[in-house]
């Protein structure tokens, strides 16, 4: 077994415990899709954005209203997706300028 897989068998086992310990046993992490934008927004703003990047992503996609696995899922995905948007274009260009009015989740 290489690295990697240590790695995501890891990250599930945690996921595991902490969705029982939330009480949330319905839910399935995207485990990698989670990493590369924590990874990312570390890498483009900060050392710690990817933290609250992926805080961030839990909590609007907490709040959504949606019914079900498949709508958590995409509610998950669509965070992620503004995420990844903003990262892109920079701090300089942020959720203040035109064209961010309509990411809300």
């Amino acid at each position: 077994m290489t690295g990697i897989d240590d790695e995501l068998r890891t990250l599930s086992e945690w996921s595991r415990q902490l969705t029982q310990a939330l009480q949330i046993l319905d839910l399935e992490v995207d485990h990698e899709r989670i990493v590369e934008v924590a990874a990312q927004t570390s890498e483009t703003v900060s050392p710690n954005a990817g933290a609250i990047s992926a805080f961030l992503i839990g909590y609007a996609a907490g709040t959504a209203d949606t019914s079900g696995r498949k709508g958590s899922d995409d509610a998950v995905q669509s965070a992620a997706d503004v995420v990844m948007q903003v990262r892109a274009k920079g701090l300089e260009d942020g959720p203040d300028a035109n064209g961010w009015t309509k990411t809300a989740q």
